[in-house]
């Protein structure tokens, strides 16, 4: 590596560093935030007694897990133009990552919700509790913590899918990257700089997940 490289390396880096923290991060959680209350409305209408609600969201798990992310963002910025409906980069990147993060973690938490034994409802009944305040008070509380571990998961995955919104020209870490390689010639150098801080971003939560997973532990129903 010549003196040339190391340069850019030095000079990259702040950008790639400020791109994330302010437009990587945000967008992360914000999507995944949005993400989590439409998994819940999802998993909780896919448990439900109507059909009608079964079948509207059965569908759009169907077809959000279906279909790859980067489909989903193009028919978004790019599709819906056609109709008349124009989305900032940044609006069409969050509804793009709220409804996949929305598909694959409403599955995650039917099943957490599936797994809490029948007894559980039971006992709630029999103290005179309703379906929802059995719900409310005795099994979301036990399924959130069976669901920490892949929706944690699922988080990580975001950070590093958040390049997908490049894509649509939104300015996260990879579309600077993008704009630092057209001006260097450097494409090996500056995309893995930009790997090694998302592989950092990554780690960093991956830490943050296995403390949360240890706290959580001490409080699980044996």
């Amino acid at each position: 590596m010549d003196d040339r490289q190391i340069q850019i390396i030095m000079d990259s880096l702040l950008p790639l560093l400020k791109a994330g923290v302010s437009f990587t991060i945000p967008l992360t959680l914000i999507s995944f935030a949005l993400g989590l209350v439409l998994a819940l409305i999802t998993a909780l209408a896919r448990l439900s007694k109507w059909r009608i609600l079964k079948l509207i969201f059965g569908f759009y798990v169907w077809v959000i897990r279906g279909t790859p992310l980067l489909v989903q963002l193009y028919i978004i910025f790019y599709g819906l133009p056609s109709v008349g409906i124009t989305l900032d980069p940044f609006i069409a990147s969050v509804i793009g990552f709220t409804l996949s993060v929305g598909a694959y973690s409403s599955e995650i938490m039917r099943a957490a919700i599936i797994s809490i034994q029948e007894g559980q409802w039971e006992a709630g009944y029999s103290l005179g509790m309703t379906r929802w305040q059995v719900l409310r008070r005795i099994v979301l509380p036990q399924a959130s913590r069976v669901s920490v571990p892949p929706l944690a998961n699922s988080f990580i995955s975001l950070v590093k899918d958040t390049s997908l919104a490049a894509t649509i020209t939104y300015v996260e870490m990879f579309r600077t990257a993008n704009q630092i390689v057209a001006t260097t010639y450097e494409p090996l150098l500056v995309y893995t700089e930009a790997g090694v801080i998302y592989l950092i971003f990554s780690t960093i939560l991956t830490v943050l997940q296995n403390y949360l997973e240890k706290r959580l532990s001490r409080f699980s129903v044996r």
